[in-house]
């Protein structure tokens, strides 16, 4: 039943965003936001014990308060955008993106090497992924799996539209093997890495405190030569800013996984200054560090 909802709900937005003048979606999308800050549903009271951490302060301080009142609404802002991309033109797209250092990833493919781009769930992964399509990048990535299956394939559709290839990430070996095809031809891979859904993650710090990153991004970079280059992205009025950081290069000496930690925590470095320099525009909804959830939000010092 409750699937059943979520989908026609999504199913809705998908129809009728694309038809809204851009004034009326914005208004009902920021209704939908300040409803889920009155109610704190939608996993609001989560995003205020991650905040918590990533801003040093407990989850009831004024500036945790307000910050994650504007993540809900930078959050509701993806989510507006996202069911509304169908319906913009390609100036659109490229007017609204703003790319820093994007001539990294052009270098690494002219020198006959893949791209592995890591980035934070922040700002609006989906529409720079299709401005980086639109700039001669077209990439892989994978995807969890939704519930009920049509609403996966709905979002696999979608992004299929803008230019993305989307793999299952519960098809573990399929995608593997398919990333590692597509690196080796010099191809682009994205990944979001800020959160491990996985029992083989690597341990980090992120923003202080102790959890664990996907090893994939490095594992992949590692196996194939690929460039590892970590990703920021943030709302700067009404563009979305995409900042390409410079590449994580692996050590020469040591054990694959001991390269592969410390790549990783690289990466879990210039996140953490990238959620930190724009906290309101990272949308993690779900837990990120154990054990802040048991310490009710106050953060590790």
């Amino acid at each position: 039943m409750e699937e059943d909802l979520t989908s026609r709900l999504y199913s809705l937005a998908w129809r009728v965003t694309p038809r809204l003048p851009d004034p009326v979606a914005a208004a009902v999308f920021g209704s939908v936001a300040a409803g889920m800050r009155w109610s704190g549903l939608g996993g609001v009271r989560q995003l205020r014990v991650n905040l918590a951490q990533v801003l040093g302060q407990t989850a009831d301080s004024p500036a945790v308060t307000a910050t994650a009142a504007r993540g809900v609404h930078s959050y509701l802002r993806y989510w507006r955008e996202f069911f509304g991309l169908t319906g913009w033109s390609r100036d659109r797209i490229r007017d609204t993106v703003v790319f820093e250092s994007l001539d990294r990833v052009a270098a690494a493919r002219d020198a006959g090497r893949g791209v592995v781009l890591a980035l934070p769930h922040s700002g609006n992964w989906d529409l720079a992924g299709a401005a980086l399509v639109l700039s001669g990048h077209p990439f892989t990535t994978v995807a969890q799996r939704l519930r009920p299956e049509g609403l996966y394939q709905r979002f696999v559709s979608h992004r299929a539209a803008l230019g993305i290839e989307v793999l299952p990430a519960d098809e573990t070996r399929r995608a593997v093997t398919a990333l590692t095809r597509r690196l080796r031809a010099g191809e682009v891979v994205c990944l979001v890495a800020d959160r491990d859904t996985s029992a083989a993650g690597i341990g980090v710090r992120f923003c202080g405190a102790p959890t664990t990153f996907p090893a994939g991004p490095a594992q992949l970079a590692l196996r194939t030569g690929a460039a590892l280059l970590p990703v920021s992205l943030w709302y700067d009025g009404p563009r979305l800013r995409v900042r390409i950081h410079p590449e994580i290069v692996p050590g020469r000496d040591g054990a694959t996984r001991a390269r592969v930690a410390a790549m990783t925590q690289e990466l879990a470095d210039v996140f953490t200054g990238a959620v930190r320099q724009h906290p309101h525009d990272w949308h993690v909804l779900q837990p990120v560090w154990p054990a802040a959830e048991t310490r009710a939000g106050r953060p590790v010092p």
